[in-house]
């Protein structure tokens, strides 16, 4: 209960953080719209307007994922600048557990780009709000966040000991928004990219389109949430081997 008690209040004090944050702010206010803008013509433009609803969810989705990239390195690089990030890691906890709280913040931050996706597609540009599976939407789409924020926080390990994370969040934005099928269907992209599909938690991005579009979703939900483990676990251990070589190189307060 204390561990659980510890990543709910680590996770409600980093989202606290966010939410002052006018970067964080704008974006959240201004990315949905143009998301879900982009998600409307694109579906028009191809004919197919009975996908709105699809395209829309896999909008929403993507900001998700853009607030858990960006979130957990710029979480990592604000904790560097206020010089916490010491403490961080010298805390009587496994490093992976304290870093956690702030990649989940991330992702439950995030979250509100995907309901304001669709609130802005239905005001906007009528688009139906009616899914197939509504209670398995509600039940996918939290497992989603959740899948994405453990795999921040594997990507939060390489965060701690790069001094500009922001380098490599540039880069693998539009990659995984691609290989994850959060908007572009699998089937339209190159087979090599299948192997790279399977192997993210992305998979929830999948359940949570199946639920909206009528499918199987507890299959690709629990994908998700068997990767998104192993995602915790690598992370626990390379959080673990770079906090070390942060210590021996005295390079973690660099910024």
């Amino acid at each position: 209960m204390s561990l659980l008690r510890m990543i709910g209040v680590g996770a409600l004090l980093h989202t606290r953080q966010l939410s002052r944050s006018p970067f964080e702010i704008a974006t959240a206010l201004i990315v949905p719209v143009v998301q879900a803008t982009l998600a409307v013509y694109l579906c028009r433009a191809g004919g197919e307007p009975g996908r709105l609803l699809e395209a829309a969810v896999g909008a929403g989705l993507m900001g998700v994922w853009s607030s858990v990239l960006f979130g957990s390195g710029g979480a990592i690089q604000n904790q560097r600048w206020q010089g916490t990030l010491e403490m961080l890691m010298l805390a009587p906890r496994p490093p992976a557990l304290v870093i956690f709280p702030i990649t989940l913040s991330t992702a439950v931050t995030g979250t509100y780009a995907m309901l304001a996706t669709l609130l802005w597609g239905r005001l906007l540009y009528g688009v139906p709000l009616t899914f197939a599976h509504p209670l398995l939407f509600l039940v996918a789409a939290p497992g989603c966040v959740l899948g994405l924020g453990m795999f921040g926080l594997l990507l939060a390990s390489t965060f701690v000991l790069m001094r500009n994370a922001n380098a490599l969040a540039n880069t693998l934005e539009y990659p995984i928004w691609l290989v994850s099928g959060m908007l572009v269907p699998l089937t339209v992209l190159p087979g090599w990219t299948g192997p790279i599909a399977a192997a993210l938690p992305t998979w929830g991005a999948r359940a949570v389109h199946e639920a909206a579009s009528g499918g199987p979703v507890w299959p690709s939900l629990g994908i998700c949430l068997a990767i998104s483990l192993g995602c915790l676990a690598a992370g626990a251990l390379m959080m673990t081997y770079v906090e070390r070589r942060a210590r021996a190189a005295a390079t973690l307060a660099l910024a």
